[in-house]
């Protein structure tokens, strides 16, 4: 079942097109990674689709009802979460502040009414979180803005799969990691995939877009070109469809994918 698809969706910064009326789908239980050259339009669409920013023209169904997803609080109500390129983390805060952050745990009873946080239940929460995924994060107190690139995005990618519970978004969640993590990241996707949850994969990585996605769709020049089922493509398809040595239309389906 498609859980969530768009339609025609552009979106103009001046004089740049970064997306031309471009359609988009990932159905429940999925892995579909969302590949193209730099400035094909990948990052804009799913900031379009999580509620970052909004289409100029264009209609996101979600669950086959349209939607207006016009926050990241409005996607995350619906299950949507997000790891962005840029992590989008607070610098200043610890690897538990950002786990909860807008989800605080607050203590029961009237301690709770007065403001007073369960540190100890986020804490814990935190540490199985970044434990399923495989993160080294090694100090939970202090300010992630000190860490490593790599400590910084384990927390963003545990946080998103530790609250997504109908689609989650990774763009380019494996760009800062080592090889084990790297690892950890593809077992995760593979977990949140196998618990229904739809996953949109973005990556530059053609190794690990063909061993974890079910599909793949080709972004160029801010259109989608074309749909491949990764078991019956090649990584030369790939590349054809994204440099546009494939000829193919717009939206239509390139490479048997049923």
């Amino acid at each position: 079942m498609t859980l969530l698809e768009a339609h025609g969706l552009s979106k103009a910064y001046g004089h740049v097109h970064a997306l031309a009326e471009t359609d988009f789908d990932v159905d429940a239980g999925e892995v579909v990674a969302l590949i193209g050259d730099n400035g094909a339009g990948k990052s804009t669409l799913v900031r379009l689709l999580s509620g970052i920013e909004t289409p100029d023209t264009g209609t996101i169904v979600f669950d086959g009802k349209p939607v207006h997803l016009n926050s990241p609080t409005t996607a995350r109500a619906l299950g949507i979460e997000t790891v962005f390129q840029d992590l989008a983390l607070a610098p200043h805060l610890s690897p538990v502040q950002n786990m909860y952050l807008g989800r605080e745990i607050m203590r029961p009873g009237l301690l709770g009414k007065l403001g007073f946080m369960d540190t100890r239940a986020m804490r814990d929460g935190s540490r199985t979180a970044f434990d399923n995924l495989g993160a080294t994060v090694r100090d939970l107190s202090g300010p992630v803005g000190s860490m490593s690139g790599g400590q910084k995005q384990g927390v963003a990618v545990a946080r998103a799969a530790a609250w997504a519970s109908r689609v989650i978004f990774l763009d380019e969640p494996t760009a800062a990691l080592g090889v084990v993590q790297t690892r950890n990241v593809l077992d995760l996707i593979r977990r949140v995939r196998d618990e229904g949850i739809a996953v949109v994969f973005i990556s530059h990585s053609m190794p690990h877009v063909m061993e974890v996605s079910d599909r793949i769709q080709v972004l160029r020049m801010g259109q989608r070109v074309a749909t491949f089922a990764a078991e019956r493509t090649s990584m030369e398809e790939l590349v054809g469809a994204m440099t546009g040595a494939t000829e193919a239309e717009n939206g239509n389906e390139v490479g048997a994918t049923s």
